[in-house]
């Protein structure tokens, strides 16, 4: 703000010079919209950016009118689409409760619809609900409307399968599920660099971003995933554009290619899936028609004795 001081201090200029001196100066901060797009970002910047400058019940003002926006999308908007974004919620097992085990996993689309949201029957026995972080409780898991660990593995591949994958510190959810997923579809806000200046250098937390970035506060009690996801989608498209431009210009025609691939693989599965219960239905056919002629010659050896 040098140059603002200075021209209000030059009281022996005209109004002209000191008018452009100051829209010279306001530009050279970029607008929240455009601050991924500067080449060197430095941690004043970012912090002057994107410090909440609202108070406390604007900020929950601003949480209720997001969420009631992502509660209404509906139509198109509410289907599956290119981009997903997951978290998830553990309970403590094994001694102490030191060990986690997966107990809710969420899924939400670019718009912050749901896509799915179920609580997971663990495996092993829950010794640590944590339920002032997880928000988990034993009748969650203990319901009917539980699912089995395979069933909830089976459920969120399929979705996050050939889509990208926004998550924060997403790893720990994959590892979670015991899934897998291309590193050239992962967009984990917890690596995101200029994510991590606002941390200096370490990993930063999902509750501090979302405050630092987009001014709302979440996880000011126990956590949810659903919540958790739709802020995650919510940091990702703040930055999306400047995310994207930093794989390269190749990087679009880079995942086509390879969706192209993975698409081509799942097609042949499928015929070859297709073939084996083609062979398996010729079979018990010519297995039936080999019965029916069974009961024939007896049938006639019947005949004849009589």
């Amino acid at each position: 703000m040098k140059a603002s001081f200075e021209a209000k201090s030059k009281t022996t200029q005209s109004t002209t010079t000191t008018t452009t001196t100051t829209t010279t100066t306001k530009s050279s901060i970029p607008d929240k919209d455009e601050l991924w797009f500067a080449e060197d970002v430095d941690e004043d910047t970012l912090k002057n950016v994107y410090t909440p400058k609202e108070t406390p019940q604007e900020q929950k003002l601003k949480k209720k009118s997001i969420v009631a926006k992502m509660n209404a999308v509906s139509g198109d908007a509410a289907k599956l689409g290119k981009y997903v974004a997951i978290d998830c919620e553990m309970v403590g097992v094994g001694p102490d409760g030191v060990d986690s085990a997966l107990a809710r996993v969420s899924i939400v689309n670019y718009n912050g619809a749901v896509l799915l949201d179920c609580y997971v029957k663990p495996q092993e026995k829950v010794t640590d609900y944590r339920t002032h972080v997880s928000g988990i409780e034993p009748h969650h898991l203990e319901s009917d409307e539980a699912l089995t660990f395979k069933e909830a593995q089976y459920k969120t591949e399929a979705i996050i399968r050939n889509r990208i994958l926004v998550g924060h510190a997403v790893h720990n959810d994959l590892q979670a599920l015991i899934l897998s997923h291309p590193a050239l579809l992962i967009r984990d806000t917890s690596r995101y660099k200029p994510f991590r200046k606002l941390a200096k250098g370490r990993t930063p937390g999902l509750r501090m971003l979302v405050k630092e970035v987009l001014g709302i506060t979440i996880q000011s009690g126990s956590h949810s995933s659903v919540e958790d996801a739709r802020f995650t989608i919510h940091l990702y498209k703040s930055v999306k554009a400047e995310w994207e431009k930093s794989f390269g210009a190749r990087s679009g025609l880079i995942i086509k290619k390879f969706l192209a691939k993975e698409n081509q693989i799942e097609e042949k599965k499928k015929a070859r899936k297709s073939v084996t219960i083609q062979e398996h239905v010729d079979s018990d056919e010519e297995e039936d028609d080999n019965s029916d002629s069974d009961s024939d010659a007896d049938s006639d050896q019947d005949d004849y004795s009589d």
